[in-house]
């Protein structure tokens, strides 16, 4: 008899016991061996001491906030997914959360069934190897991929992206020079049609540009195209 594929390990990490308590019982019908955490100081703990595919973090509560356990995640385990639930209206918080690493995000008050669903992409995508038919090593400008090893350097520097990031980079560079539109990456990469806002997508693209761009504010690969979407192109072309 074969023996049992391991459970995906997510961490709750939310101060509203209501919440926690509900998403660890769903969670746990769903499958997914639970940890939780009812505020920040443990919520660190558990996060740093034990290994987790996903960590489900709220920003807003006592203790180091979940942006601070964000930024000490990141910087010990890179290849943890993470998800951030952010009170409505917080579009700073989204954006820094992005900025230090956060796969995705979601909107307090959230559908479990949305939930569900970016907690099965993030775990996919991150598990997700290189595709076989790409070439080991991508390059663009000043910019290396090592698809083996997913790590991206420009200039000879490692830039650290997260899985998210590098598969909607990955997208990009299998679709050069064409048109893609947010609902395109939305569903090839996220795994599901729109459920929030194309913000998702234009954040993640902002993310690429600040990182890998030599001018963010004027972009020569990420290409915006108006009322679509977003064209790659490997060669800046002439302006």
């Amino acid at each position: 008899m074969a023996p049992n594929p391991r459970k995906s390990r997510i961490l709750l990490v939310e101060d509203d016991h209501s919440i926690l308590r509900g998403l660890e019982l769903n969670l746990s019908v769903e499958g997914y061996e639970v940890g939780t955490a009812a505020e920040g100081k443990t919520g660190l703990k558990r996060a740093l001491d034990e290994p987790w595919d996903l960590i489900v973090l709220d920003i807003m509560m006592p203790g180091p906030d979940g942006l601070e356990i964000l930024r000490r995640v990141r910087a010990a385990r890179k290849e943890t997914g993470v998800i951030l639930l952010s009170a409505r209206g917080a579009e700073f918080d989204k954006v820094v959360g992005l900025d230090l690493g956060a796969d995705d995000y979601l909107t307090k008050p959230f559908g479990l069934a949305e939930l569900l669903a970016r907690i099965k992409a993030v775990l996919r995508r991150r598990s997700q190897p290189a595709p076989p038919t790409a070439e080991a090593v991508a390059r663009f400008a000043d910019v290396t991929i090592d698809r083996e090893r997913r790590r991206v350097s420009k200039g000879g520097n490692e830039v650290a992206l997260t899985a998210r990031e590098y598969e909607v980079l990955e997208y990009f560079l299998a679709r050069e020079d064409r048109v893609v539109s947010r609902e395109d990456l939305l569903e090839n990469v996220w795994g599901f049609q729109n459920l929030e806002s194309n913000r998702t997508v234009d954040n993640f693209v902002s993310q690429l540009r600040a990182k890998l761009e030599t001018n963010p504010d004027q972009p020569a690969h990420f290409l915006t195209v108006r009322g679509v979407g977003y064209r790659f192109v490997a060669k800046p072309e002439a302006r």
